[in-house]
């Protein structure tokens, strides 16, 4: 019963929180302000995910890689265990806008989801003995988001004073279904090799309008109303791999590599420009349509995403340090063939995490089960208007198991609590420039149960 009462509940928190309110000027280009696309753990390292992989005291993954499907290759049967992960994030973010020209400036909090996943090993018995895993994961993650409302007054000598108000809604976010091999080799150092693929449906919409009023003493002039709305969805596909090399004594070095190929989304596309004017109650009523055409079809395009990196992990399992590289080709973003300001990125990511327990030990305080994280990244982001915006964030993070490690050694079960900070900003106080201070804190919970076994008997 308790099960069912948390799922439910992360359910309900999933569809309520899934809107944020964050206004993001940027966001009117591309696709959006995008969202961070790791794991709650993994952004506490600076989001390294390509070459890493989690492990518990059950010796199976304890979080679900979201960026590398090759690390579902670990999911196992460890000791008779073979447990679901249900994996849930959310995150608040906190976000100051300044503007360089002006001494004014925006602030908000948002409370939006991060993630919900379900993952699970379905290799049988006889193919783990043989030194073979698979795994397979699904869930729903945000890729980016539209939200903004800016309003501006300006001076026009020929018809006194113009108000315009821009306002932006939307976003994308991908339904994904995954899986990934792992295979032992064989001799004395028993290096691993897994792949992994990942596969299914990008949805979204951008809703963009702008609202023009000319505020005259003698003349009245009718309000004015562009709106253009999208809808788009398409499959996507992801592939990745992982190498892990067994030093003997000196410990565990990954290696990890993963491409998101071009995608080609169906597009349908709304347009309509109007009159107006408000009722007493606030509400726009239209006057005259000037121009209105629905049902455009066009066509999107995603870019390619490739990225690779490595974790090196010490032989008793305490340290692990990592870094990631990250590139993507937003030069050939098309929106309906525009390119929107978009231009290539990259990120380079670099973390530490800390382990104080032993791999196995049941006897040792609870302090010693918490995994202490660290990190940053550094990059150009992909709208580039008056000048190259770059992203410099610090990252913190901790995971704390909310079971006792003598349950997960007995039953193989688990609920961990995952946390993380992210600090950095993005842009440079210049002429015509807009700086954003972002804080995000990340929390997660994920949950190993045998929620989909029946129970027998020898």
């Amino acid at each position: 019963m308790l099960k069912k009462i948390l799922l439910l509940t992360f359910i309900m928190a999933f569809s309520l929180i899934t809107k944020a309110q964050e206004n993001s000027p940027y966001s009117r280009y591309g696709i959006g302000d995008l969202v961070p696309n790791q794991h709650i753990a993994n952004r506490g390292m600076g989001g390294i995910s390509i070459a890493y992989t989690d492990y518990g005291l059950i010796g199976s993954p304890l979080n679900i890689n979201l960026v590398n499907p090759a690390s579902l290759g670990y999911l196992s049967n460890t000791r008779n265990f073979s447990n679901t992960i249900y994996d849930f994030g959310a995150e608040v973010d906190f976000r100051t806008i300044k503007s360089s020209t002006t001494s004014d400036k925006f602030s908000s909090r948002n409370l939006s989801t991060s993630y919900l996943q379900v993952a699970f090993p379905i290799a049988t018995r006889k193919m783990e003995k043989r030194g073979i895993g698979w795994g397979m994961s699904f869930g729903l993650t945000p890729v980016s988001r539209i939200n903004y409302k800016i309003e501006s007054f300006r001076r026009d000598p020929a018809v006194d004073s113009i108000n315009n108000l821009y306002e932006g809604t939307g976003g994308m976010s991908q339904f994904n279904l995954s899986t990934g091999f792992r295979k032992i080799g064989k001799g004395s150092h028993k290096n691993e090799f897994s792949i992994g693929v990942s596969s299914g449906l990008t949805f979204g919409n951008k809703d963009i309008s702008t609202k023009t009023a000319i505020l005259n003493d003698s003349v009245q002039f009718y309000k004015s109303d562009y709106e253009l709305n999208s809808r788009f969805r398409g499959i996507f596909l992801k592939t990745g791999f992982q190498y892990a090399i067994n030093l003997k004594k000196r410990g565990l070095l990954r290696l990890g590599a993963f491409v998101n190929l071009e995608q080609r989304l169906t597009a349908n596309q709304s347009i309509i420009n109007q009159t107006f004017d408000f009722d007493f109650s606030g509400g726009m009523v239209r006057i005259d349509s000037i121009y209105s055409v629905t049902d455009i079809k066009g066509t999107v395009v995603l870019p390619m995403k490739y990225g690779f990196g490595f974790t090196y992990q010490t032989n008793n399992k305490k340290w692990l340090l990592g870094s990631d590289f990250e590139q993507t080709s937003f030069s050939n973003y098309r929106y309906y063939g525009n390119n929107d300001y978009t231009t290539d990125m990259w990120t380079l990511r670099v973390g530490l995490e800390y382990y104080p327990s032993k791999a196995g030990a049941t006897n040792k305080k609870y302090v010693e089960y918490l995994k202490y994280r660290a990190g940053f990244y550094f990059g150009p982001d992909y709208i580039k208007i008056n000048e190259t915006r770059n992203n410099l964030v610090f990252t913190g993070g901790l995971s704390l198991p909310l079971t006792t490690p003598r349950s997960i050694q007995t039953r193989g079960e688990y609920v961990t609590l995952n946390t993380s900070f992210e600090i950095g900003s993005r842009g440079a106080n210049v002429a015509s420039g807009v700086k954003e201070n972002i804080t995000r804190i990340n929390i997660g919970i994920a949950m190993n149960a045998r929620w989909f076994q029946k129970r027998s008997y020898d």
